[in-house]
């Protein structure tokens, strides 16, 4: 990876994404795109229980469990984005303050933008909100790249479902394989007010590969960094399947 020009359309690291990080050259990224875990699982209940119906999981993983600091991310995030890139992040309400804290002071500016999921999990016992928003925080400084045509464009406000269907990946067995698989239209909304053609967007936290699908799909080049194999296995899939699409 010494020469990323070289790239011509994805390449995907089974590994601690905080070493990879660290072989990155300085400047060579155009956008950061991703998704780190979000902590949340410390307040999970466990599963919830019904009579007439299955029992729901409200658990996430435990990869979860592993607590992820922003403190740990952002020097090498500044190191490594060029002068006209972006980062994006989502993140939940139990971290934004961190990111702000950390990120603020690093980049000419910090904002944030909610996706609004149309279809979240429902809360059967009505015992508080549904869990319909996520945060995605975004930083860059001046001259950075900034798609826009129009005002109606510019709202930090983003709405989707959540991923379902034939998008959502499964194990053999019919269960999801990643519970926060995030959907490639939302991710491509990003990429294309955030980035240009060929340029290269980073996912170091890239899952399934969601973000890579969404890159390739905009004519973008990708960097993925996955440390659990099963989630690396189905983003190569993906992106292989997509390579093929192009021909």
């Amino acid at each position: 990876m010494n020469k990323l020009e070289k790239l011509k359309n994805y390449y995907v690291f089974n590994d601690d994404c905080f070493e990879v990080l660290k072989k990155i050259p300085d400047n060579s990224i155009d956008l950061i795109l991703t998704d780190p875990p979000y902590n949340i699982s410390q307040y999970s209940t466990g599963n919830m229980k019904f009579d007439w119906r299955a029992d729901r999981n409200n658990d996430l993983a435990e990869w979860d469990l592993v607590p992820l600091q922003p403190q740990s991310l952002v020097n090498e995030f500044k190191r490594i984005l060029s002068p006209k890139g972006n980062i994006f992040v989502f993140c939940s309400y139990n971290i934004i303050g961190e990111y702000h804290k950390v990120f603020d002071p690093e980049f000419d500016t910090f904002q944030f933008m909610v996706w609004h999921k149309t279809n979240p999990v429902p809360n059967f016992r009505k015992s508080s909100f549904l869990n319909s928003c996520e945060l995605i925080i975004s930083c860059w400084n001046k001259g950075h790249t900034w798609n826009f045509t129009n005002q109606n464009e510019m709202h930090n406000f983003v709405e989707s479902g959540i991923c379902m269907g034939k998008e959502r990946i499964k194990t053999q067995d019919g269960k999801y394989l990643h519970p926060t698989q995030k959907p490639v239209s939302i991710l491509k909304k990003i990429i294309k007010i955030a980035s240009n053609e060929n340029d290269v967007v980073l996912d170091c936290f890239c899952g399934v590969g969601s973000t890579g699908v969404a890159a390739l799909e905009s004519n973008r080049r990708f960097i993925g960094v996955e440390i659990e194999k099963t989630y690396y296995d189905a983003t190569i899939k993906r992106l292989e399947e997509c390579k093929k699409g192009e021909k």
